[in-house]
């Protein structure tokens, strides 16, 4: 994310004016006056009179980063205009999350667009958020005049199937996330046929298991409506794509399936598989893997 200061603008203008004085021809004592400027040429080549030479010199913004956006609901409790960041205390969760925001990010209002002004502490809100490196960024912001939906996507740590307490492990900020699971709420696998096809409940519900949850706020505290199974610890897994990432020494590589256009990460012993010293980033792999409740590990893989 780029944002850009006071000095650095100064120095823009500055650069502006030296630039223009040392174009103009030495003026002749005894030549007619030039004729005054129209409007319009001193707008075009002043920086005060509303022209575009400034902005020019300034970098355009990234592009919105790519991936996988998540919707996060809860109460705004902080906005730093200065530091260009909200504080976002999500349903259920623990500690409040910070999420950063700049002149991409859009504002609405129950669906209205609506100035970055109009953020205030303690609106409900649900925010499309996307990872950038470290950062969690906000895409947009919706301020809402009723308690908003969010998601989760994480791992379970402990669920409780008397008083249906579950708690995940959120991936977006690592922070435990408290929900509870009513008799209505809808659990399904989701993903590949064989593990999708697979009876499903609150059994799947296990420490360790990957799961997406779907979830509106009743007084502040996160209901689950909808559970996706992603991955149960023992369950096994097809793989195939280009490999984005390698690293040989701790047995690690990271694929984008193109079914699904997931990236995945998988553990290998390259003792196991005298093919992978043929890997290298861009190769294309089959990998048959099971989940062991913390990561997928290869069973089989193959070079191509």
């Amino acid at each position: 994310m780029r944002r850009y200061s006071i000095p650095v603008l100064l120095t823009a203008l500055v650069l502006v004016s030296v630039a223009s004085a040392n174009s103009l021809p030495e003026s002749d004592p005894g030549a007619p006056p030039s004729p005054a400027p129209s409007a319009s040429a001193t707008a075009a080549t002043d920086p005060g009179a509303g022209g575009d030479t400034v902005p020019g010199f300034l970098p355009p913004l990234p592009a919105v980063p790519r991936g996988k956006s998540t919707v996060i609901g809860g109460v705004i409790r902080d906005v730093d205009p200065v530091r260009d960041q909200l504080t976002l205390k999500v349903y259920g969760g623990g500690r409040p999350m910070k999420i950063l925001f700049d002149e991409r990010t859009q504002f609405f209002r129950d669906g209205v667009k609506t100035p970055l002004s109009d953020l205030r502490p303690e609106e409900h809100a649900s925010v499309e958020t996307l990872l950038d490196g470290d950062n969690v960024f906000a895409v947009s912001v919706h301020m809402l005049s009723h308690s908003p939906e969010g998601d989760c996507q994480g791992q379970v740590l402990a669920f409780d199937p008397r008083n249906g307490e579950l708690t995940v492990r959120n991936t977006l900020s690592g922070e435990p996330i408290q929900l509870r699971v009513e008799p209505q709420t809808t659990i399904a696998r989701l993903g590949q046929p064989a593990f999708a096809s697979a009876q499903t409940g609150t059994s799947d519900l296990m420490r360790g298991a990957l799961i997406a949850v779907r979830f509106e706020s009743d007084n502040g505290r996160g209901v689950a409506d909808q559970i996706s199974i992603l991955a149960t610890p023992g369950s096994g897994f097809y793989f195939s794509g280009d490999v984005t990432f390698l690293d040989l020494h701790a047995g690690t590589i990271a694929l984008t399936d193109p079914r699904d256009q997931r990236s995945y990460t998988i553990a290998f012993d390259p003792a196991r598989f005298p093919g992978s010293h043929q890997l290298h980033e861009g190769s294309h792999v089959s990998v048959s893997a099971s989940f062991d409740g913390t990561r997928y590990v290869a069973n089989k893989l193959n070079v191509y």
